[in-house]
């Protein structure tokens, strides 16, 4: 559950509410997406910035006057991204929103006597932005110091790609495959397939690989530090891209006429496990994945995910299906790109009710979503993450985001009236968690 899905939308009291709400139900991680600031759609995964917070999470109204002492050290422990960040989105503003490579030429590349004298004229406003983000970490530092009191750990998202209209493409224009006018020259996305027939065109710029392995990774070093700074573990969204990546010409409309390329990933891997010795990732290994990549995945002993709702298909190898998640496994009923279950349920026809019903070994009117979440509590997974809505028994108007669709996503928000009307199915899950801890202690 993302933290615009309470009640407020906001890092407020329903947050600490929330720590405490996990804490009765004996529930210690707490999942969410990115704290980016959203794009247009209000999707968090395509973010202008790979190292800001979305002021979106500061209550309204909150004055942002910081201690001086503290901005002044938190201004110099995130100077490599902090004041291009900063820069960035007043230009934007002065741009009236346009993305970077169609600024000036001047400013545009980065010229830096252009850059001294805007930073000059608007040192207020460039200022105000490092406050806002230094008021948003000492709020959100706040708020993991009170879930770790509660014995609750935060569970991060990051996506494997950054935005070409971002903070970090134009202040490392280097580290990416673009032209002369810092258009892309290749964009990410992922081939056709039985979802697709044109595939996806995400138009993330690519990465410039060679480039980043000269300096070891630095970039990607400060991102992953950044994201420890927030979590206690990350997903790594799109895994299979840092065993080979698709890569589309930008000129073209579809993914079709792309092609496979293989990525450093391993010599990536090796590079951050020398500063973070146990990398607290989990790989986002859903879809097609190939021998490489589950070989990747396993060299580095990162846990895989499971998803409930598709494992109900007459392939005895779905690594979806209970009996195949075992320990190197995180299990979910759903995600937050799929339906809730209850709507993933009531979507399917009657025969195909019967089978999940079948398989979860769920009577005639019992409630196929707690079998659900019993059925991923009693898996081997080393964890296991229920979505919100799942916990609170909610229909399809509850879905957090369909792929591929613009409009009606990410807005999802509980009440506590929810929560107080599902007490007694809560408090039959509370009862299986502790059930779980006591096998998992044995």
């Amino acid at each position: 559950m993302h933290p615009t899905s309470l009640p407020s939308g906001h890092i407020d009291a329903d947050a600490e509410r929330f720590l405490d709400f996990m804490q009765a139900l004996k529930l210690h991680v707490w999942q969410m997406l990115p704290l980016g600031i959203p794009d247009h759609t209000g999707s968090p995964y395509q973010s202008c910035s790979a190292f800001a917070c979305d002021p979106g999470l500061l209550p309204q109204g909150v004055e942002v006057a910081p201690d001086p002492a503290g901005l002044q050290r938190f201004r110099a422990q995130e100077a490599h991204w902090i004041e291009d960040f900063a820069r960035f989105m007043v230009l934007r503003r002065h741009f009236d929103g346009a993305a970077w490579p169609a600024w000036p030429a001047a400013f545009r590349d980065r010229d830096p006597d252009a850059l001294g004298e805007f930073a000059l004229q608007h040192a207020d406003a460039i200022s105000a932005e490092i406050a806002l983000q230094f008021a948003l970490e000492q709020r959100w530092q706040s708020l993991r110091a009170a879930a770790a009191e509660r014995g609750i750990c935060f569970f991060g998202d990051m996506p494997i790609f950054v935005a070409l209209d971002s903070a970090d493409v134009w202040a490392n224009r280097d580290q990416f495959l673009l032209d002369d006018q810092g258009q892309p020259t290749l964009v990410a996305g992922v081939p056709p397939d039985y979802f697709s027939e044109t595939g996806q065109r995400w138009g993330n710029p690519h990465y410039d690989w060679a480039r980043m392995q000269q300096d070891n990774f630095s970039w990607w070093h400060a991102r992953m530090r950044r994201q420890l700074g927030w979590f206690d573990m990350v997903r790594l969204d799109h895994f299979r891209g840092l065993e080979a990546s698709w890569m589309i010409p930008a000129e073209a409309d579809t993914a079709i006429d792309g092609y496979w390329q293989k990525v450093p990933g391993e010599a990536l891997l090796e590079s951050l496990h020398e500063e973070f010795e146990d990398l607290p990732i989990v790989a986002e290994d859903l879809g097609v994945i190939t021998p490489e990549v589950e070989a990747l995945r396993q060299q580095f002993s990162l846990p895989g995910m499971a998803v409930l709702q598709f494992s109900f298909d007459a392939f005895d190898d779905n690594p979806h299906k209970p009996k195949n998640i075992g320990p190197d496994r995180v299990v979910y009923t759903g995600t937050h790109d799929n339906d809730t279950t209850l709507g993933w349920y009531r979507s399917l026809d009657e025969e195909m009710q019967r089978h999940v019903d079948e398989v979860l070994q769920c009577a005639p009117g019992e409630d196929p979503v707690g079998r659900m979440i019993e059925t991923a509590l009693g898996t081997q997974g080393a964890l296991a993450i229920l979505p919100m809505q799942d916990l609170l028994g909610m229909d399809a108007d509850a879905r957090m985001n369909t792929p591929g669709q613009v409009g009606r996503n990410w807005e999802w928000r509980f009440s506590w009236q929810q929560v107080e009307g599902a007490r007694e199915a809560l408090a039959r899950f509370s009862a299986l968690v502790s059930e779980k801890e006591r096998d998992h202690a044995c």
